[in-house]
């Protein structure tokens, strides 16, 4: 587990904004906050290339103890993070978030 899962703290407003812009990078889509919590939704061909999305969440999900909320149908799959024991979006939310657009990218 990294580090950043130590001493959590649910973040402001300001630093919300920061943390987003530098997630996001240039990019007209991506995580939004939305009710609470940091979600992104992905898109795939088919079935198959969306539960293995899925099991890799989950892989990256056990290895940081970090778990998000998932929604899946056939071709999609929205992830949404938040952390329960702060009431809030913690920087734990942004770490994994990161870790799960790896995914994507490798």
């Amino acid at each position: 587990m990294h580090q950043v899962h130590q001493n959590r703290r649910a973040l402001s407003a300001t630093e919300l904004v920061t943390h987003l812009t530098q997630l996001n990078g240039d990019s007209a889509q991506g995580w939004k906050l939305m009710d609470g919590a940091l979600e992104k939704a992905f898109e795939f061909a088919n079935f198959h290339e969306t539960m293995a999305f899925v099991n890799a969440v989950a892989w990256v999900a056990h290895r940081e103890d970090h778990h998000p909320d998932l929604a899946l149908s056939y071709g999609r799959c929205t992830v949404r993070f938040n952390t329960h024991d702060v009431y809030g979006i913690s920087r734990s939310d942004f770490h994994c978030a990161a870790a799960v657009d790896q995914l994507i990218k490798t």
